[in-house]
């Protein structure tokens, strides 16, 4: 499993931080320099959190520059959070496909929808969203459980690679057969000195360096284990 540790960090950028978000392009310097590979996001979360909206144009414009750069990985495709499976569509649609992109499966969209995407594309991401829009909560787990159980086969291998939103949560991939997954956690994190104590690392790049080494420790199952692990997931989502 490959772990995408997300900008923005303060301070010198490290290898760990692999995830550039269209809203703080200058990152990707740095980043391109320092990481074997990189991915970028569209910033639909926080647009959507924000009440704002994507310049498509724009972040393709973005992509382009970069999609010859061997460090890049793909790309998240722009996607509307909250809209519906028409409006995601289209924007697939719209996608140059000779950029490497990676669209969006919401779960408050239908099974479906998953199916076809798996069918289409090498590698699909999935989002929380709509009813279940907190990655761990218990009715994200149950929901989460008949997305595998839809995506995965008989045996509870992946019919396509999957990538994790906001998953990079060790609590959360060490359960799910994901080839990849997201978070800010440890930006968002290494600004506290509270929780390392009293041999804390003397910058927000060290601290955000351990904090993502730490999650790193952890790996994804290969397969899905199936509704009878979908049941003990739900009765005990920690």
């Amino acid at each position: 499993m490959i772990h995408y540790h997300g900008t923005p960090v303060g301070g010198p950028k490290q290898d760990t931080i692999r995830l550039v978000p269209f809203t703080y392009q200058d990152d990707i310097g740095p980043v391109a320099e320092a990481c074997q590979s990189f991915v970028f996001d569209n910033g639909a979360f926080t647009a959507w959190k924000k009440g704002r909206s994507i310049d498509f144009d724009a972040y393709v414009r973005w992509v382009e520059v970069w999609h010859r750069h061997p460090g890049l990985d793909w790309a998240i495709i722009p996607d509307v959070i909250d809209g519906d499976e028409k409006d995601n569509d289209a924007l697939l649609v719209e996608w140059p496909r000779h950029l490497p992109g990676v669209p969006v499966y919401h779960l408050h969209e239908s099974l479906d929808r998953l199916i076809r995407l798996s069918e289409t594309w090498p590698i699909v991401a999935l989002g929380s969203s709509g009813k279940w829009p907190t990655p761990g909560a218990v009715g994200w787990w149950r929901r989460m459980g008949e997305v595998m159980d839809a995506v995965c086969d008989e045996d509870g291998r992946p019919r396509v690679r999957l990538h994790g939103l906001r998953m990079l949560d060790p609590d959360i991939f060490t359960r799910l057969p994901l080839a990849s997954a997201d978070s800010t956690n440890a930006a968002r994190n290494s600004g506290s000195t509270q929780r390392f104590g009293m041999y804390c690392p003397p910058t927000v790049a060290q601290r955000a360096a351990v904090i993502a080494d730490r999650i790193e420790s952890y790996n994804s199952p290969a397969v899905w284990a199936g509704s009878v692990r979908q049941e003990a997931l739900t009765l005990y989502p920690g």
